[in-house]
């Protein structure tokens, strides 16, 4: 075991902006990025090195902006409504089109609509010309020698437009800057092989997220093979990336207080460390170093491991490191106010990013936090946006109002769905459903389990709350709930599914696992759901009924948040079995134990109702195609589904 020595240990994290900064006053940008000459054609999103002039005047000549006659414009001055002027084709007027060069001796065009054709040889006119009327004079756009172009401006489609019109054909610009991913890890698979990873192991996928964003810059960027943990295979990755050319070298997984990560200790062997940690969460493990001796001056990175923090990495700190290099002013993302779901705290000392899910909700944006673990590669797939947790804050208040640094278009929230509550594989079959639709619908989806639906829906925090509460006084689904936390708010009750709940356990059900009576079992380990929702409210029902106390079940306190998550529990054999509706199980081929049937429904504010994205929903879910789609997933039942519920409707019998 290794002795606390031979880890890596945080003594000073720094701001991003500061880390940003010292590599700026580290690097010699003018030495690294150099000019280079490119076709004026294939320049855009190129950032100029010199000023440019233009080598031609637009237009070259003076030209006809009209169809019409050109004409002597001092010999139409007397023309006059009702005492026109007559012209001779030749010496008088000549016909030109637009475009055409304006002959000798003319100096104004009159629009076509505005002559009266005598004969083929003579025209009239019943007003007079001015000079240069509807002519396009030599130099009007461009005048030959005039810069065109200052240096360091970022070229847009535009400005191709204009160089190829002035006759510039070849363009100086900066150089791209070339970067290198460099994943390691001993337990990561290259995603080239197409692996399958067994325990221990993970498919890498840092490196293409990063090639992405890189190229999303205007940078170009490559990567290599995963590099074993091993000091040597790491130094050698690296010397040959600098070889190559790269004037950014970024090690994946770059550093940590694991034992072994040798990346900060690689970096010394090249330069100057620069930073060993910054104050933002996730993201944390972030080193910047720089080279000295054989590749003088080049930039080295160490990126975290996990996704998420890698990810903070690449756009908090080398994103305006990159843009500096190429002299480009970074695009920011565009910022709405919105209203935050539910309370995010956090801890004070670190800047904290939490993702986020929004919509419109009534007449303004709500924000909901996704899962905030820095492994979790799909809180950055299905946020909208991200908020920043100030560093000396300990977190924020239900309700608060937030900055959010959109992700996506700012029209694209018109078309989400926020729906808070509790989860089912449905709204995922939904969700794919509302985007194949002509006019796509977003759905969103925060799982918070059936009373966190309700508190939204208390909050106006949701357009619509999946529940599917059971009250054993009534023998009735979601009302009574409705009736005891949301008095005097009028609801609209719509189901989705008559669904099976059950215990899921491995194939073959090697516990022999047969009801809730197991579940006091000491050779039984239970993963439960969380608190509020409502598959936890069912658990607790029949655990009542089977007189069990909750402390006599083994894992009664491990909590998951979705019924997939517990499932993947129960597969993996981190748990003999959990209570889950019979499509989780269904999908990872898991053994189902029938215990109860119960109403899924959604919730809504009935002022809701005129919602178009609502009206669009109902639709979907009255369909007899996705209806269809539901069932074949199993353990879904539809004769109420669709339906407006009523109080004491149950399960429909």
């Amino acid at each position: 075991m290794s002795s606390t020595d031979d880890r890596n240990i945080y003594l000073s994290t720094i701001a991003p902006a500061e880390a940003v900064q010292r590599a700026k006053n580290s690097l010699d940008r003018a030495a690294l990025i150099r000019p280079e000459l490119v076709p004026a054609h294939e320049s855009c999103g190129r950032v100029t090195s010199a000023p440019i002039f233009a080598r031609c005047s637009s237009p070259t000549f003076h030209s006809a902006a009209m169809d019409g006659i050109a004409v002597a414009s001092a010999a139409t001055f007397a023309a006059r409504e009702g005492n026109p002027v007559t012209l001779a084709k030749g010496a008088g007027f000549v016909p030109v089109n637009t475009g055409h060069p304006l002959p000798q001796g003319m100096d104004a065009v009159v629009m076509i609509e505005h002559v009266e054709q005598v004969d083929e040889n003579t025209m009239r006119i019943e007003a007079p010309a001015f000079p240069w009327q509807h002519v396009r004079r030599i130099g009007e756009d461009i005048v030959a020698t005039e810069l065109l172009l200052p240096q360091n401006h970022t070229l847009s489609a535009y400005d191709v437009g204009a160089l190829l019109a002035a006759g510039i054909f070849e363009v100086s610009v900066w150089e791209r800057v070339r970067l290198t991913f460099i994943p390691t890890g001993d337990e990561v698979l290259d995603f080239t092989a197409c692996p399958t990873p067994q325990a221990g192991q993970v498919i890498e996928s840092n490196s293409q997220v990063f090639r992405a964003i890189a190229a999303s810059w205007g940078a170009l960027a490559s990567h290599t093979a995963p590099v074993p943990d091993k000091p040597e295979a790491l130094r050698a990755a690296v010397a040959a990336a600098l070889a190559d050319g790269a004037h950014v070298v970024v090690v994946g997984a770059g550093s940590s207080a694991g034992s072994k990560d040798f990346t900060r200790a690689t970096f010394e062997s090249f330069g100057q460390l620069l930073a060993h940690g910054i104050s933002v969460m996730p993201g944390k493990p972030t080193v910047l170093g720089v080279t000295r001796g054989l590749f003088e001056g080049r930039l080295l990175v160490g990126a975290p491991g996990y996704p998420v923090s890698a990810v903070v990495c690449l756009e908090d700190v080398l994103e305006p490191i990159v843009r500096w290099l190429m002299r480009q002013a970074s695009p920011g993302r565009p910022t709405i106010t919105a209203r935050l779901a539910r309370k995010t705290p956090s801890r004070p000392g670190m800047e904290e990013i939490v993702r986020l899910a929004v919509g419109k909700v009534g007449e303004g944006f709500v924000a909901a936090p996704l899962a905030r673990g820095a492994g979790l590669i799909t809180s950055l797939t299905k946020a909208q946006a991200i908020m920043r947790i100030p560093t000396q804050s300990e977190g924020l208040a239900q309700d608060a109002l937030i900055e959010a640094e959109l992700l996506v278009p700012l029209a694209g929230l018109n078309a989400v769905l926020m729906h808070i509550g509790s989860h089912d594989n449905i709204l995922d079959l939904l969700a794919n459903e509302l985007m194949g639709l002509a006019e796509p619908l977003s759905l969103v989806s925060s799982h918070v389990g059936s009373m966190g639906g309700i508190t939204a829906l208390k909050n106006g925090s949701a357009l619509f709350a999946g529940c599917h509460l059971f009250d054993p006084e009534t023998g009735d689904f979601n009302f009574p709930f409705l009736e005891k936390h949301l008095p005097g708010l009028e609801l609209t009750v719509i189901n989705l599914a008559i669904r099976h709940q059950g215990l899921m356990v491995r194939p073959g059900n090697p516990k022999n696992i047969s009801g809730v009576a197991d579940l006091a079992r000491a050779d039984v380990a239970f993963i439960n759901r969380q608190r509020g929702a409502g598959t936890r409210i069912l658990l607790d029902h029949h655990l009542t009924q089977a007189g069990i106390a909750p402390q006599a079940v083994r894992g009664y306190d491990r909590e998951e948040y979705t019924h997939m998550a517990v499932a993947v529990n129960v597969l993996t054999g981190a748990a003999d079995c959990g209570l889950g509706i019979f499509a989780a199980a269904k999908a990872l081929g898991l053994d189902f134990v029938p215990l109860a049937r119960e109403r899924y429904d959604l919730i809504l504010p009935t002022a809701y109702l005129a919602d178009p994205r609502i009206q669009t929903l109902r639709e979907v879910i009255g369909s007899a195609q996705f209806q269809q789609r539901m069932r074949e997933l199993g353990g879904y039942d539809t004769p109420l589904t669709g339906k407006i519920m009523m109080p004491g409707m149950g399960l429909g019998k």
